[in-house]
């Protein structure tokens, strides 16, 4: 009986080979794999079949007038508007900066005082709409006639005219500045804060300076974590400028506006702004691009080192 015990264990082993529990058992991954591939490229096709019968549909309508887009496209009027759009764009990107770095650096003060201004200022003007704001800032002199700085409570010593100095131009930028700066001083403070304390720590203990530490240590990191943020705010940025015309800014969109409700082209004309934007928006894509992978060296190098495969660890285990 003991001898047939062992001839059924023994045909029971040979039918069923014992399995290498320590690898995962083999799965053919190219089926699942061109499965995907062939997902992925059917719904590709679609949307091209899509994009394209859109972009014919449109150049073969006669009614959006493609030969006055093409001329109105470089006209003198709309390369004015342009001009100014970028300067309102690019200086209330500088100020709105320099104002937002400002902020957050109160709001990591340990100055209550401050931190509570900064936490104000955030909160009032990210909920105030860009346009809002313009609309106040240049009807101001309508309640406020004059501008004075002086004493507080006290006697003024300089008077300034509000007409005079808060114009249409300036309206604008006041907007734009107090509204972008909002959002800046929280990108800015979240990259600071992302900054490992253990780095301030080992800047410290190597002798480095406060100041030092920040800008050496501190600033690099924080662009890197902040950059992608900032980019937005520079695309939106440029693409509230459009909203000047409620105060009769001569930016890229009012000078449009101008010009079709002389010749009635609406369309025509808001596809030239439209494109001018798009270009804009691509150029500083492809510039925002750049900066974040020249922080971001040293970063993704580390991230893509991957472990050793489970084969090379079990080959050297079994050696």
């Amino acid at each position: 009986m003991n001898m047939h015990m062992l001839q059924r264990e023994r045909t029971n082993s040979e039918e069923s080979p014992i399995r290498d529990n320590s690898s995962p058992p083999r799965v053919d991954e190219f089926g699942p794999r061109r499965n995907l591939h062939v997902g992925q490229w059917t719904v590709a096709a679609i949307l091209l079949i899509i994009i394209a019968d859109i972009l014919v549909g449109a150049v073969q309508n006669p009614n959006l007038n493609w030969p006055r887009v093409g001329e109105y496209f470089f006209d003198s009027r709309i390369i004015a508007g342009l001009g100014t759009t970028l300067s309102l764009a690019l200086i209330s990107q500088v100020l709105a900066t320099a104002l937002g770095a400002g902020v957050a650096m109160m709001s990591l003060s340990d100055n209550i005082a401050l931190k509570a201004l900064a936490r104000v200022h955030v909160t009032l003007f990210r909920s105030i709409p860009t346009v809002v704001q313009m609309l106040f800032w240049y009807f101001l002199a309508a309640v406020v006639p004059v501008i004075g700085i002086g004493i507080p409570f006290g006697p003024d010593f300089i008077w300034f005219d509000t007409n005079q100095l808060i114009t249409q131009f300036a309206a604008a930028l006041l907007g734009l500045v107090l509204g972008q700066s909002a959002f800046l001083a929280e990108y800015f403070r979240g990259g600071i804060l992302s900054v490992p304390k253990s780095q301030l720590e080992a800047a410290a203990s190597c002798g480095l300076t406060p100041w030092t530490t920040f800008r050496r240590v501190v600033v690099p990191q924080a662009l890197r974590v902040a950059l992608p943020s900032y980019g937005n705010s520079f695309i939106i940025n440029v693409k509230n400028t459009s909203v000047v015309f409620a105060i009769g800014v001569g930016d890229l969109m009012t000078r449009a506006q101008l010009i079709y409700s002389q010749n009635f082209q609406q369309i025509p004309l808001l596809i030239v702004v439209i494109g001018w934007y798009l270009v804009l928006v691509i150029l500083m894509t492809v510039l925002q691009r750049r900066l974040e992978s020249h922080y971001s060296r040293g970063y993704g190098e580390a991230r893509s080192v991957r472990p050793l495969h489970a084969s090379t660890r079990k080959t050297e285990a079994g050696q």
